[in-house]
């Protein structure tokens, strides 16, 4: 019987020790540091950074609207801490356009380029503010988060807000075909992957219904057609695995990218699109019934379509911290 006890109290013990090693161990555990650079996202900027665009209406190019968008974004940009905003100008059927755009630039692999991407200009006689507006807001507030003062990227990456996608995507196409030779010297660091945003705040099922889906889901896709599909199709992979910790929506990887900037670049480097459904099947048959049309303002989406466009700067701020090696003050 003595023998008994002495177990049981060596057990009762071990079993305290082995609890309270756990427990220092989880105290003292260092914090996930994508975690951390994420949390620093705020849904409520999110939505003012759509609001601010959505001031200008449709932004359709060629006019006054399309003009003013673009020196709001310069100054959106400037605040964050970028003292190195470019305008790209370049010819369009309209007349002259421009794009915009910003480097954070890399620490130890400077000439190494991530380009993060959405199209500014719109259409339908609304507020343009899913397409694209939604999108650009995702840009903006990875730039401001990539922005602050203690966070560091080994690679560079460039936010860029594409003009004239609703009429030939000549903003991207013009970027791509001047700055694709350039790659490598003091004019264009080398591009690693293209990462555009377009469309993300509404995923109503098909067909929409008057709410969120049940099943709303992030659509990163790529091209499998295209020259460097197996390099996207590993971008699209990062993507999705940042996605499944770090935000709130799933997210779900197809084969055929269509229809926004990024298929300018599809054969030169890997690229995807993020997006609130897929273009072919979804969008192009009505998934959003506000697609370009007057109703597509700031006013007529609700929390949850906020929230959801917020989750794909979630993942690809989260996918960023990995493939741009993100650090954040000490935390590596």
């Amino acid at each position: 019987m003595e023998i008994y006890k002495g177990q049981l109290v060596r057990l009762l013990l071990g079993t305290l020790i082995l609890a309270a090693g756990l427990a220092a161990q989880t105290a003292n555990s260092p914090a996930d540091p994508v975690r951390t650079v994420v949390a620093r996202l705020e849904l409520d900027r999110y939505k003012a950074h759509i609001k601010g665009l959505s001031q200008f209406g449709d932004r359709m190019q060629g006019t006054d609207r399309n003009r003013s968008a673009i020196a709001w974004l310069e100054k959106q940009l400037r605040s964050f801490g970028y003292t190195n905003v470019q305008r790209h100008p370049f010819m369009s059927r309209s007349g002259p356009l421009e794009n915009i755009y910003a480097t954070k630039i890399g620490t130890t692999n400077p000439g190494e380029l991530y380009i993060v991407s959405a199209h500014m200009d719109g259409r339908g006689g609304g507020e343009a503010a899913d397409d694209d507006g939604s999108g650009c807001a995702v840009v903006l507030e990875l730039a401001r988060v990539l922005g602050m003062s203690n966070v560091q990227t080994s690679r560079s990456v460039r936010f860029i807000f594409w003009n004239n996608e609703e009429f030939g995507m000549d903003g991207s196409g013009t970027y791509a075909l001047e700055r694709a030779p350039l790659q490598g010297t003091a004019a264009e660091p080398k591009w690693l992957g293209v990462i555009q945003h377009d469309m993300m705040m509404f995923d109503h099922g098909m067909p929409p219904g008057p709410k969120q889906s049940a099943n709303a889901d992030i659509d990163i896709e790529y091209q499998r057609n295209s020259r460097m599909a197996d390099d996207s199709a590993k971008l699209a992979a990062a993507l999705q695995a940042a996605n499944r910790t770090y935000a709130s929506y799933p997210a779900t990887v197809g084969t055929n990218m269509a229809g926004t900037d990024s298929i300018r670049f599809e054969d030169l480097v890997a690229s995807v699109s993020v997006r609130e459904n897929e273009r072919v099947i979804e969008i192009v048959r009505g998934s959003n019934p506000n697609h370009h049309q007057p109703t597509d303002k700031y006013e007529n989406y609700a929390e949850e379509n906020f929230g959801f466009g917020f989750n794909s700067a979630q993942t690809t701020l989260a996918a960023l911290r990995q493939i741009a090696r993100i650090t954040l003050g000490g935390l590596r």
